[in-house]
Parts: C-alpha cells; sequence; structure tokens
C-alpha cells in the first residue's frame, strides 16, 4: 500500500505502486471488511485498525497531516483568579495546563512563528491547528479575544481554530463568539472534565458540578462545534471503574473527540505536595496500558481519539517518571493494543 504523503516529505519506507483494474477491491478495503468489528476506512498508509486517531481523522478529513501550534491566549482561569478559588486545579501547573504553549504577551504573529519553528523537523505541511491550549481560553476580556482568535481564523496556514476551556466559561455571549469563529474555520472546544466522579472532582478543586459539563457539550453541539473531553487516568481515589463512568459519561453526553491523559505529578502543585506526604501513589505503566485497553472498547468507534498518554515537562514533573520516554509507552501501548487484539467499540457492538 502506497502512502499520499510520500511526495510531501515523508521519509518511511514504501512499496512501488502496482495498478488495479477499476473496482477491484484495494487491500485496505479488503482488510476493513474482514473485520469481525467494523471500522470506518482509513485514507492514510499507517491508519490504525484499533482506534480512530486524530491524525487517521485528520487526513481523512483534510487530506494530509495537520501539526499543532500550541499557543497562549494569555487568559487567566476562574479558579486561580479568586472569582471560583485560588490556585487552580489541585494537578494544574503554574503554566494552566499548557506548560508547551507560548507567551500569551507575544503577539500571536510571533507565537505562530516560535510554534512553527518546534515542528519545523516533522511538519511538511503548510497548515496547522491553532492551538490555544493554557488556561481558560474563554474567560476574559470578549472584545481582546474576538480579535485574537479572528486574527488565527483568518490566517491562510490555519486550517482549524482549537480552544481549551471550562464548561462553566461558555455563557450565552462567548456561544455567539465561537458560533461567529466557526463558521469562518472548522472550531474545536476542549473541555476538561476531568472525572465523573464529583467526590474526586471536589478533591481536586475542579470548582463545577457534572451537569455544567453536560449543558455545555449540548449547547457546543447545537452550535455545530466539535467538543474534546479531557479525562485524567490516575487521579487520587479512583479506580478502573471510574475510569469507565468518565468515558461512559463523556460519550453519552455527546463529545466528539477524547484526551486520555495520565496523571502527572508536577513541581509546583498542590498534588506534589499530596504525593510527597503518601496521600496516593502514581500508575505504572503495565497498570495505565491495561486501564486503557479496559477504555477503548466502551468508546463508540465515530469518537476520535486525540490522546491515550502524554508527556509532562520534564524539568517539573516528580511522577511518574516512566511518562518521560514517550516513544516507548506508546510503542508499548499500541503493541499490547494489537497482541490483544482491543478494538475501540467492540464492547458496545457486542452488547
Amino acid at each position: 500500500m502506497t502512502c499520499k504523503q510520500k511526495d510531501k516529505g515523508c521519509k518511511r519506507p514504501h512499496k512501488s505502486k502496482k495498478r488495479r483494474d477499476k473496482g477491484a477491491e484495494s487491500h485496505t478495503e479488503m482488510r476493513f471488511r474482514n473485520l469481525v468489528t467494523p471500522f470506518r476506512p482509513r485514507m492514510c498508509y499507517n491508519a490504525s485498525m484499533y482506534y480512530y486517531s486524530l491524525s487517521d481523522y485528520v487526513k481523512t478529513e483534510y487530506g494530509e497531516k495537520l501539526y499543532k501550534l500550541s499557543l497562549s491566549s494569555g487568559c487567566t482561569c476562574p479558579n486561580r483568579d479568586g472569582t471560583l478559588g485560588v490556585g487552580g486545579c489541585t494537578f494544574c501547573s503554574a503554566g494552566g495546563s499548557g506548560d508547551f504553549a507560548g507567551d500569551g504577551a507575544v503577539p500571536l504573529e510571533d507565537q505562530i512563528r516560535f510554534a512553527k519553528e518546534k515542528v519545523s523537523g516533522k511538519s511538511h505541511s503548510d497548515r496547522y491547528i491553532a492551538y490555544f491550549q493554557s488556561y481558560t481560553g474563554t474567560y476574559g476580556d470578549l472584545g481582546r479575544l474576538r480579535d485574537l482568535y479572528m486574527e488565527a481564523v483568518h490566517r491562510e496556514d490555519v486550517a482549524v481554530l482549537s480552544i481549551a476551556t471550562r464548561p462553566d466559561c461558555l455563557g450565552p455571549e462567548v456561544l455567539d463568539l465561537l458560533a461567529e469563529l466557526n463558521r469562518v474555520k472548522p472550531l474545536w472546544v476542549e473541555l476538561g472534565l476531568q472525572t465523573a466522579n464529583e467526590a474526586v472532582a471536589d478533591h481536586v478543586h475542579r470548582g463545577y458540578r457534572n451537569e455544567v459539563y453536560e449543558r455545555a457539550v449540548k449547547d457546543l453541539n447545537a452550535l455545530g462545534i466539535k467538543v474534546i473531553t479531557h479525562i485524567i487516568i490516575g487521579l487520587p481515589g479512583e479506580s478502573l471503574e471510574d475510569y469507565k463512568a468518565s468515558v461512559r459519561f463523556a460519550c453519552d453526553c455527546g463529545t466528539w473527540g477524547l484526551k486520555l491523559q495520565l496523571l502527572h505529578v508536577l513541581e509546583g502543585t498542590a498534588l506534589a505536595e499530596e504525593y510527597r506526604s503518601g496521600g496516593f501513589a502514581t500508575l505504572l505503566m503495565d497498570e495505565y496500558i491495561n486501564i486503557i485497553c479496559e477504555l477503548l472498547p466502551l468508546i463508540p468507534p465515530e469518537v476520535v481519539i486525540h490522546r491515550l498518554t502524554g508527556d509532562g515537562p520534564k524539568k517539573i514533573l516528580i511522577s511518574p517518571l516512566w511518562s518521560g520516554n514517550k516513544r516507548l509507552v506508546l510503542n508499548t501501548l499500541n503493541r499490547t493494543l494489537k497482541e490483544r487484539n482491543i478494538q475501540q467499540g467492540s464492547a458496545l457492538q457486542n452488547a
């Protein structure tokens, strides 16, 4: 099977093209037809038959791989400035969960230029996902935010605008702005649910109830805006059943995408103090991979998986240190999925 990205700089080995009669079934078509659990065919050469990845979705929708440019809106958070609380969620670093994002004080043009330089060694596209990652991207002066986001979506090199925010920061005027942005370019809104266990949510100072998230997803879906839900695996006091409940809740609410994120204990957080005092233990790599293998079959096959792990900034990462080797984690995870024949949504189809 040949790669459609070869002419755009892909360095992977490729087999020579073979002509086939029109209407003849391709190897990819045959492979997906023969799957016990059918999945949407992917257009790229390295498509995963185990889960519907963001890479698969983007290549199908846009015809090429799009890299994220991690940017900052310069916003803060109501859980930090005293509106709801101070210090933020216990797991949140001083960077507002956007430690790889740009500097909000820097003009957007410069942020984008710096972000492009970071991915220049692996990106062969002239289009990107403008990802405003840190803090709460819809919290602040709406006039300033409108100017910022409009500048982003009107750039020719931006294919998608993605904004991370809180579900309790989506009032009517904010929704009007998001709808306006979505009419210019596709808009993704990332919501930090983290857990559906409200006792655990209170413990980590999330600051809102589950029905607030549920309402936010409903409002965004009504506007045709794609919702990505962030769930943390490994929060203190949670078990496999809690992780399953969180995934089911997000999917039942209508999320379009999921980010499953390993809990990182980062320096300077309240969670670090709890960890050092012996309040909880972080997950081992085998434990985390086993959990992912339990969760994927519960996720509807049309839900896009944006992340199955994550790597915290190594300078402030306290635990688990194994997560710093992202390549090892992903290789081990993918090998395990293959060995166990784990397929997204299989539990739902067999129910």
